[in-house]
């Protein structure tokens, strides 16, 4: 497989930040080609995946370190973003590569799930860092489908660096071409519940993938498909106050669906239904919302 590469268009303008996020995904490749060409070696991988670890926390610290010495409003919602993915993230792919011993194909979904977070996070969070994308925008609480569209759009523009253009706010569940797709479940403050429903045509899935890595990552399907689903993540983070702010609302469930999967939940009714068009190919984004009542007395 080609090298994995950093792309410096992604540098943010801070030595410190950009020197660090090359580091990583030149670390990321060479535990690529360990579990590629040695899948055996179990003990170089535990070796290689500890020091991507603890590399990865001494960048969130220097990260850090810096967004405080510039007064970075965006700070204390970034750094929650640095501990989720430590206390959650990271500690169930560990509980899971524990778990299998090491196995080639857990050491792989360790790198995808890796990749997609950083990739997805650099991407969003970081550029937002030095005003090179616009931090979380701002909505209010509506399911109105212009509002909707021009979220998505604008997402897609700093995620993807493509336009969406609506063509359909009536998606009756049609396939798209390669498609892949996912299931975000979030849980409200409040009770409440959010689900959302995507789908993404390879080609643009690749695309999240490859501008920022390379060919090389565009060639591994599986790669593809588990990471675009962290990107999504921080797509749909992007949205801020659409369906209520980022800090009312946590993600429970993750899922990756086959199509099947997918137009059996679509049949179960989202009031938003909407079906993008990029040069890349299509973007399907459906939501729906409910409310859990409280028992009385409680």
């Amino acid at each position: 497989m080609g090298k994995i590469l950093w792309n410096e268009k992604f540098n943010i303008g801070v030595e410190v930040v950009d020197k660090a996020h090359a580091r990583l995904f030149r670390m990321v490749g060479k535990l690529m080609d360990l579990a590629e060409y040695e899948p055996d070696s179990q003990n170089a991988c535990k070796e290689s995946i500890k020091f991507l670890e603890d590399y990865t926390m001494t960048h969130f610290s220097e990260e850090e370190a810096y967004m405080r010495s510039v007064h970075y409003k965006g700070y204390e919602k970034h750094k929650k973003l640095h501990d989720e993915f430590r206390d959650n993230t990271l500690v169930s792919l560990k509980r899971y590569l524990k778990t299998s011993d090491y196995s080639p194909m857990a050491v792989q979904r360790f790198l995808n799930v890796l990749v997609g977070w950083l990739t997805g996070h650099i991407m969003v969070e970081d550029q937002a860092i030095t005003g090179n994308v616009s931090a979380s925008s701002v909505y209010e609480e509506t399911t109105d489908t212009p509002v909707v569209a021009d979220a998505v759009n604008q997402a897609m523009k700093d995620v993807f660096r493509l336009e969406a253009e609506l063509v359909s706010a009536e998606y009756n569940g049609r396939s798209i071409r390669n498609g892949y797709y996912y299931r975000l479940c979030y849980d409200r403050d409040d009770g409440g519940k959010v689900q959302l429903l995507m789908g993404l045509e390879e080609q643009l899935a690749r695309r999240g993938v490859g501008m920022m890595l390379g060919l090389a990552a565009m060639q591994k399907p599986e790669m593809v498909r588990e990471a675009s689903l962290q990107i999504l993540e921080r797509f749909i983070h992007h949205f801020g106050k659409l369906f209520k702010s980022d800090t009312e609302y946590q993600l429970s469930k993750e899922e990756l669906l086959t199509k099947d999967e997918f137009r059996e939940d679509f049949m179960t009714r989202y009031p938003t239904s909407l079906l993008f068009e990029t040069r890349l190919g299509h973007f399907i984004f459906c939501a729906r919302r409910w409310e859990i009542k409280k028992r009385k007395g409680f």
